[in-house]
């Protein structure tokens, strides 16, 4: 596992729609990852409603922030080969992805590599994670600092 495991762990589930279990994780997540305490303490004290809310409006698809990292590199019309190629990556890791959303979901491919060490997709759409990052900070969102954190280590 590489030194920064639990911080793509956090990552991940900082990532991931705010509903109650993201709630009550908010103080493991501040301790295990000091690099993300900025947004776990903003996530803590903002009402749930409000910071569902927010996330919907940040990571809502057709607002050229989302967290499909194929999207970034691909577009939407040529994506097919580039989902196979993640779940290939997952099935040579020893898992299935077997999540409701697609494999190149940002906070699934943080949680292969803190599972696995296998930062090889993270630094493959390196580029995307960046723009990503980029448009998080322009939108003026705490979201930014997730992204800032995980760049960081890439």
């Amino acid at each position: 596992m590489p030194s920064d495991a639990v911080l793509y762990q956090a990552a991940a589930l900082c990532l991931t729609y705010p509903d109650d279990d993201f709630r009550a994780r908010l103080p493991l997540l501040r301790e295990a990852a000091p690099q993300l305490r900025d947004f776990v303490d903003h996530a803590a004290v903002t009402p749930a409603r409000e910071l569902a809310e927010h996330y919907v409006r940040v990571f809502d698809v057709g607002n050229q922030r989302g967290l499909h990292l194929s999207r970034w590199q691909d577009g939407d019309t040529r994506r097919g080969m580039s989902l196979v190629r993640f779940q290939e990556v997952y099935r040579a890791a020893g898992l299935e992805f077997t999540g409701e959303e697609l494999p190149d979901f940002l906070p699934a491919v943080l949680e292969l590599a803190a599972r696995t060490g296998d930062l090889g997709l993270l630094a493959e759409h390196r580029d995307g994670l960046e723009h990503l990052r980029s448009r998080l900070t322009d939108f003026g969102t705490p979201y930014a600092t997730v992204l800032d954190a995980v760049c960081a280590t890439l």
